[in-house]
């Protein structure tokens, strides 16, 4: 198949690449690397002439909530009609486990509009809610450390390897249009403080923790807010082999 991949150059989005490649797929990047825009639409029609499916595994860095909002709209608005236009007959969107249920966080509120306009759309759609990735809590302390004193909250999490997550949207989106998928998510659950210390020790890094909901992420990501549903797909890959393998980003 020839598949595009939209935010390519991302961490999820090369591993994705490379699980459809190894499968012997035809993978199309998109990004702004490669003179796709997005935001713009400068390149899109190009990069997905003769392209069958899509996975959009794009991100946005801002912590406002109206900027990710129209971040999340742009994008996909422009990548959907350019599907449309295109004959595209699979869209894949890599979105968050828990996502209606948090409402104060900016990055959530742009996957949700991110999710509606997939699910409102003309292009025949697989949505994958995936929870949070094995690096997820030494990338959290990584926006939040100054001198080195990293405030983190306390969540409770249930992550995954960034190569399970691939794997899985490589596997959905060869396959036929499912609508809402379940849950994706790892075996075991986790404190992301004792996530990010571990982390840390591995990679050689000291950050002293300060366990605390005045973050970035409050209360309302307290408890099982962010597992699982009961009915996930858990992948194999536990958060101490991950660790054992270095801990690589």
């Amino acid at each position: 198949m020839r598949i595009a991949i939209a935010g390519a150059t991302g961490h999820i989005g090369r591993l994705t690449a490379a699980s459809l490649e190894r499968e012997g797929h035809d993978v199309i990047p998109i990004s702004r690397a490669f003179g796709v825009n997005l935001l713009t639409g400068e390149g899109v029609d190009r990069a997905l002439a003769g392209v069958e499916a899509v996975v959009d595994t794009t991100n946005a860095t801002t912590t406002d909530r109206d900027e990710a909002v129209a971040h999340f709209g742009t994008t996909t608005r422009t990548l959907l009609a350019a599907e449309e236009r295109a004959g595209v007959r699979h869209h894949v969107l890599l979105s968050i486990a828990g996502l209606h249920r948090v409402e104060g966080n900016a990055h959530y509120a742009g996957k949700r509009e991110q999710e509606r306009l997939v699910e409102a759309g003309s292009v025949p759609w697989t949505v994958v809610p995936a929870t949070q990735f094995h690096d997820f809590a030494a990338m959290v302390t990584d926006w939040t450390v100054r001198d080195g004193v990293a405030p983190i909250a306390p969540l409770l999490v249930q992550p995954i390897a960034p190569v399970d997550i691939a794997d899985v949207l490589a596997e959905v989106v060869t396959n036929q249009p499912l609508g809402r998928y379940p849950d994706v998510a790892g075996p075991q659950t986790q404190d992301l403080v004792d996530m990010a210390r571990r982390t840390h020790e591995v990679r050689g890094r000291y950050v002293q923790l300060v366990p605390t909901w005045s973050g970035p992420f409050d209360t309302s990501m307290a408890g099982d807010v962010l597992l699982p549903g009961k009915n996930a797909r858990v992948m194999p890959t536990t958060f101490d082999e991950w660790l054992a393998a270095g801990a690589a980003p």
